[in-house]
């Protein structure tokens, strides 16, 4: 397994860790215990505070501009979909006569969540995508370099 192999399964087993996370988050909360939700989302917003933090130093501190602007896209993404909850865009669509405010906010955080993991989903999808190509690429330029 060459260098850029190893980074991609060191990279796949966060992947993995963050998605035991998860699945152990939300079984936890599964449970009927509205303090321990709060105490998991909380948890969960510092984390993804903390991770976005570290996505501004890419792009500030990087040197290179491929990583930097790799950074920004993600960022930007991240962004825009915290947007559309947190502006109440969703709700408004969402809007029912029958629902109260509050039964059209649950609507819309339950839809975001559904629509988040799909995305996610996708996102592993082109990451393998992503890996494979690369690998792929690899190792055309090794056979490219052994016919010479």
């Amino acid at each position: 397994m060459n260098a850029q192999q190893q980074l991609f399964m060191g990279k796949l087993q966060e992947m993995e860790r963050q998605y035991r996370k998860t699945t152990d988050r939300i079984g936890v909360c599964g449970q009927g215990d509205p303090a321990k939700v709060r105490q998991e989302l909380q948890k969960a917003r510092e984390e993804y505070r903390r991770s976005g933090l570290q996505l501004r130093q890419r792009i500030e501190e990087s040197r290179s501009p491929a990583v930097a602007e790799l950074a920004k896209a993600q960022l930007e993404s991240n962004r825009k979909m915290e947007r559309l909850l947190e502006n109440g865009q969703l709700t408004r669509f969402l809007h029912s006569e029958e629902n109260s405010g509050l039964e059209d906010r649950v609507e819309a955080a339950a839809l975001y969540a559904e629509y988040a993991v799909d995305f996610a989903v996708q996102a592993m999808q082109y990451a393998l995508i992503a890996a494979l190509s690369a690998i792929d690429l690899q190792e055309n330029t090794e056979e490219e370099t052994e016919v010479f």
